[in-house]
C-alpha cells in the first residue's frame, strides 16, 4: 500500500478533517505533508480531533446558505434561462403552413474553372 493509498484511508477514519477544508483553514495538501512527517501519530492529529470546529447545525447552515442569496440576480437568471427557452421553442417548433425554402442541389465546380471564368 503506498503512502498516499495510507493517507486516504487514514482521512477516511477521521471526518473530522472535512471541516478544516470546508472552512479554508487547511488544504489537503497541508494534512499531507502532516502525515507524510508526523504519521498517525496521535498527539500531532490530537489537536484536530479535539472538535475544535463545532459541526453546525444542518438548519443553521441553510439559513446562512439561503442569506447569502442574491433573489434580484436569481430572477435575472430564471428571466434569461426562460427567453433562451423560448427561442430555441420557436426556432424547432413548426408553425402550420410555412414551409422550409428548400435550395436547389449544387453542381460541383469544374477542376479546371477558376473563379474569374
Amino acid at each position: 500500500m503506498t503512502k498516499k493509498e495510507k493517507f486516504k484511508t487514514f482521512v477516511t477514519n477521521r471526518p473530522e478533517l472535512v471541516d478544516y477544508i470546508k472552512n479554508k483553514e487547511h488544504t489537503w495538501q497541508d494534512f499531507y505533508e502532516i502525515y507524510d512527517i508526523y504519521g498517525e501519530d496521535e498527539s500531532v492529529w490530537k489537536k484536530y480531533s479535539e472538535g475544535n470546529i463545532d459541526r453546525a447545525d444542518p438548519i443553521i447552515e441553510l439559513t446562512s446558505l439561503v442569506k447569502g442569496i442574491n433573489i434580484d440576480n436569481v430572477q435575472k437568471y430564471i428571466n434569461n434561462a426562460q427567453k433562451a427557452i423560448n427561442v430555441i421553442q420557436e426556432l424547432t417548433t413548426k408553425k402550420p403552413g410555412s414551409k422550409v425554402p428548400t435550395m436547389p442541389p449544387k453542381t460541383p465546380r469544374p477542376l479546371t474553372k477558376f473563379f474569374g471564368d
